[in-house]
């Protein structure tokens, strides 16, 4: 039994396989040869530049590099001769090379970077060519991007050229005033101008090509056009378009950017919404990727306390409250509005000395390029507790309560081409707290309550281009302290005392169910960024009927009729206002 036993085990020893791999062989290896190269041991040719030669080992040359193999496994004449001349590679940069050959290392400096890249180019070697890029790409900045740009093309180097060309992009601003980019060709300069990436504000787009056209203007001035094209007009304000822009010698001198401007100018003044068919290959050009719409929430009443000077913008990436400049001066109940990547804060009600509440007709402003408030172009009226909305170049402020705290009906309008206030039709029946919406030519106004605190069911509809009201009474419109925001063609009310939220189809006249809100809520904000619904803050009704002041922050999709938690604001906050703004995300905002 027991040599039985003994059989049976060395049965079983007989199947197992040993796979063994010698490392430390194949790591030494090459260090072997390079010992036999330096010997002149075994060495069959012998690579030759100024004069001077290293003898090598022509099987290593061969499984290291295609050029090589080439040379050495064909019928050229080189794969016979013991000396191959390798014209335009310096021989220090080939002793460096022969010994990255052998021993997989060497040292990149920026003396040697540029003559190792077109040797590693020529030579076939592609990841020391990718090691070089690495290199250079770590030194990339506006100064040299564009020269990067092209010898990475000279090189075929595509990592470098794409890295080039990515700050480049990010850093135009500082790419326009390098010595290099006067001397980009036209091609090249439009292919910039046309890229969505570009970081740069359309103003600067424009006073770009101006830069590049004024460095040779006799030869470049026929190419305005060209370039004027690819400037993304609908983003540039109003007044800098047909105040500069327009009265630029350069411009006048071409009648093709003139009828440009002139179709934007009929397009504007005749506050209609059909683009002219010239105009909309160039209208309908969307903002570049850069240019990121943020959530925006200022002042109202903080933690139910006093009036609060705040602004913060909302980081959609870290998902976290940034503080911006304070507002002048505290205001409660003033109205909020963003227009053309601007905040505006109109009037309010203001504390003086002694107690005193006075109604304002101040316009404050504030452009996240600055983060500086600045006093704008008074209104005509003292109001607080209005209602503010945009429309292409125009700011329509209604209703809200006077100096004497009665209600109004009065309605102006700010044009912001020319910087004045006019008085418009008055809206036909006074309400406050209405939700007010702007689509297609027409500004609509959703309910309220009258003087007597009733709430009014209808809604009424100012058409802006006639100057003319209308109104439709309704028993679905119910909404008091509701916000309204727009989607493509619906208007969505946002509760009002209750949870219920509608949206208005405009083309169809008629009022959808949406999914309601959490809470019954009040006095909240609500604002459109990426064709989604976030709304902000507000009050609400507990289970126990008792009003409580909210730090919510909520999001509503209408793709899936569905509402989102996105946290909470930093404190409570009712009374507020919430506005989308626009600005270059790759740009540190200012503090």
């Amino acid at each position: 039994m027991c040599i039985k036993s003994a059989e049976t085990s060395l049965d079983s020893s007989i199947s197992d396989v040993l796979h063994y791999k010698d490392k430390e062989f194949i790591s030494t290896l090459s260090l072997h040869l390079n010992d036999l190269r330096k010997a002149h041991l075994l060495t069959d040719v012998i690579l030759c530049s100024d004069g001077k030669g290293i003898p090598c080992h022509r099987n290593i040359l061969v499984s290291s590099s295609p050029y090589f193999y080439a040379m050495f496994c064909s019928s050229f004449l080189e794969s016979q001769k013991p000396k191959i001349e390798l014209q335009g590679v310096p021989y220090d940069i080939l002793v460096s090379i022969v010994d990255y050959i052998y021993t997989g290392a060497i040292s990149i400096t920026m003396e040697l970077v540029l003559p190792l890249m077109q040797a590693a180019s020529m030579l076939q070697y592609g990841r020391l060519l990718e090691a070089c890029s690495t290199f250079l790409q770590a030194q990339l900045s506006p100064d040299n991007c564009l020269s990067m740009i092209r010898l990475s093309e000279i090189l075929h180097c595509s990592s470098l050229q794409e890295k080039a060309r990515e700050v480049a992009m990010r850093s135009f601003s500082d790419v326009v005033v390098s010595e290099d980019f006067c001397e980009l060709s036209l091609p090249e300069l439009l292919s910039y101008l046309e890229d969505d990436r570009l970081c740069i504000e359309e103003e600067q787009v424009f006073e770009t090509l101006l830069a590049w056209i004024h460095h040779e203007p006799f030869s470049r001035r026929g190419t305005i056009h060209d370039l004027f094209r690819r400037v993304r007009l609908r983003y540039i304000h109003p007044s800098y378009l047909f105040q500069f822009i327009a009265n630029d010698p350069l411009v006048q001198s071409s009648s093709l950017c003139l009828e440009i401007i002139e179709s934007v100018r009929r397009l504007l003044f005749s506050v209609g919404t059909l683009c002219p068919g010239d105009l909309e290959p160039l209208w309908a050009a969307p903002r570049r990727q850069n240019c990121k719409e943020a959530l925006v929430v200022v002042g109202g009443r903080k933690n139910g306390e006093q009036t609060s000077r705040e602004a913060l913008l909302y980081d959609e990436q870290t998902r976290r409250w940034q503080l911006l400049a304070k507002i002048p001066l505290r205001l409660y109940r003033p109205s909020y509005i963003s227009m053309h990547s601007i905040l505006y804060v109109l009037g309010g009600l203001t504390m003086r000395a002694g107690g005193e509440c006075t109604p304002s007709n101040t316009v404050y402003t504030l452009s996240l390029k600055t983060n500086q408030w600045r006093m704008g172009e008074p209104m005509l009226a003292p109001r607080y507790a209005h209602q503010s909305i945009s429309n292409l170049h125009f700011i329509f402020v209604l209703g809200g309560l006077t100096a004497d705290h009665q209600l109004s009906n009065q309605v102006e309008r700010y044009d912001t081409m020319f910087n004045r206030w006019e008085v418009m039709a008055p809206m036909p029946t006074p309400v406050l707290h209405p939700a007010v919406a702007a689509h297609d030519q027409r500004i609509y106004v959703f309910g309220g309550e009258d003087a007597m605190q009733n709430p009014v069911r209808m809604i009424q509809i100012y058409h802006i281009g006639r100057n003319l009201w209308c109104r439709m009474e309704t028993r679905t419109v119910k909404n008091v302290c509701a916000p309204a925001a727009v989607i493509d063609d619906k208007i969505y009310i946002v509760g009002g005392y209750m949870r219920r939220m509608v949206a208005y189809d405009v083309k169809s006249n008629r009022f959808e169910k949406c999914e309601n809100m959490k809470l019954r809520k009040m006095h909240h904000s609500a604002t459109v960024v990426k064709n989604k619904l976030y709304v902000t803050g507000g009050r609400f009704i507990n289970s126990q009927d008792s009003v409580e002041d909210s730090d919510s922050f909520d999001c509503y999709d209408p793709k899936t009729d569905s509402w989102a938690s996105m946290g909470t604001l930093p404190f409570k906050l009712f009374d507020h206002g919430s506005v989308p703004l626009v600005y270059l995300s790759d740009k540190s905002l200012p503090t």
